[in-house]
């Protein structure tokens, strides 16, 4: 049994500095099951509330290697493409700062990373994992709006396919993936690890701070938002919506950050609309408990048919609370653990008779919604579930 695993995430971070969160999670419980396992990420995120030093750091079990790149600011700086390859290049330094690994599990955005994690792989004679979060560079032609004939989208596209006919493995966190093996001609199998909830955590939950929970009526029919407002979020479809809802006693609230939040509040902000700064993670099932109704929403694009796996998805079923789902992709998962209702993505009229069709519910109604589910994710997305499965996989 491979004792000793690398995940190389240059985005990868932890409770206390911020997001990702998922190999964190993951990590955790590989350890638990008697793996060595060591993250290598990037000093510098713009997803981080706090910024690591550079160096080695222990964290709750899991071994840390924050590799020092760049401060690239927002996440549309043209300056986060040189850190890509900053962070690429130090790979390289790798077998002078660890010990062997039998397993190197590289998880990029950016493909750049691939060929060195795969020549590292190679040296050590260790397993190579290509595990897919976003299908880059086809995100970028979709969301960013590039032509597939740009010269760095074909480079990385020929990143994408080198990993993915090096590896040894495939896993992904979309469970539709392998179709997207299919549509690129690659005959390999892929594996679906989802993103999932960490019950441990959930049972140290803190209460929402004083300032933000007064910002939110108590008195009023709540649909909210938590997480990053990006273009991929689809955010202005949502807030369009309240213009087709003739309610006074309906409130959107959006909580978080991100690029498009300045454009959004200078275009939406109203009575009816209520725009809060990012809170901690562990105050978000404090947060998810003032809301009647949670919303998550994504773009109309081709993209999507291959599935989704937003963390918020997973946060929001354990809440206890129905959702709103504006999604025109397959293995929808609100439909399938029936926790609330699915409308077509990019339709401002849809997200309102679905909000309508929750409003007119009754409280009973909505709180079975809400309890399929929280049931649902507890019995089939919990970190250390996932952790076993992603044990297996490597063992194969």
């Amino acid at each position: 049994m491979p004792k000793h695993i690398w995940i190389i995430n240059e985005y990868a971070g932890s409770p206390y500095y911020g997001m990702e969160f998922r190999h964190y999670y993951l990590a955790r419980e590989l350890t638990k099951l008697g793996y060595k396992v060591t993250i290598i990420s990037s000093s510098y995120s713009h997803l981080f509330k706090e910024f690591p030093k550079p160096g080695k750091e222990n964290i709750d079990g899991i071994d840390y290697l924050w590799l020092k790149t760049l401060n690239y600011g927002n996440a549309h700086s043209k300056k986060r493409v040189l850190k890509w390859f900053i962070f690429s290049f130090k790979l390289f330094e790798l077998p002078f700062k660890l010990t062997k690994p039998d397993v190197i599990i590289v998880s990029p955005m950016a493909t750049t990373s691939v060929y060195p994690a795969w020549l590292l792989a190679k040296y050590y004679k260790a397993k190579f994992i290509f595990e897919v979060k976003d299908i880059w560079p086809q995100t970028l032609v979709e969301i960013g709006g590039y032509s597939h004939k740009h010269i760095f989208i074909k480079f990385l596209k020929k990143l994408e396919i080198f990993a993915l006919k090096k590896s040894d493995l495939i896993i992904s966190n979309l469970i539709n993936y392998q179709q997207y093996l299919v549509d690129n001609n690659i005959n390999k199998q892929s594996y679906w690890i989802s993103n999932g909830i960490d019950l441990d955590e959930l049972q140290q939950i803190e209460p929402l701070d004083d300032k933000i929970k007064t910002q939110i009526p108590n008195n009023k029919f709540i649909i909210g938002y938590t997480g990053t407002i990006g273009a991929a979020n689809a955010i202005d479809t949502f807030l369009e919506a309240h213009k087709y809802i003739d309610n006074d006693n309906i409130i959107f609230v959006i909580v978080g950050d991100g690029q498009e939040k300045p454009k959004l509040i200078n275009y939406y902000k109203n009575d009816k609309i209520i725009f809060i700064d990012s809170i901690p993670k562990k105050q978000i099932q404090s947060l998810l408990r003032l809301f009647d109704v949670c919303y998550i929403g994504w773009r109309n694009i081709n993209i999507y048919k291959y599935g989704i796996s937003a963390n918020k998805i997973f946060d929001y079923m354990y809440s206890g609370k129905p959702i709103l789902h504006s999604y025109n992709g397959e293995n929808d998962l609100v439909k399938i653990a029936n926790c609330g209702i699915t409308v077509p993505a990019e339709d401002p009229k849809a997200i309102a008779r679905g909000i309508i069709e929750l409003y007119n519910m009754s409280a009973e109604s909505r709180n079975k919604l809400g309890n399929n589910g929280k049931n649902y994710v507890i019995n089939n997305f919990s970190y250390q579930k996932l952790a076993n499965e992603l044990v297996n996989i490597i063992s194969k």
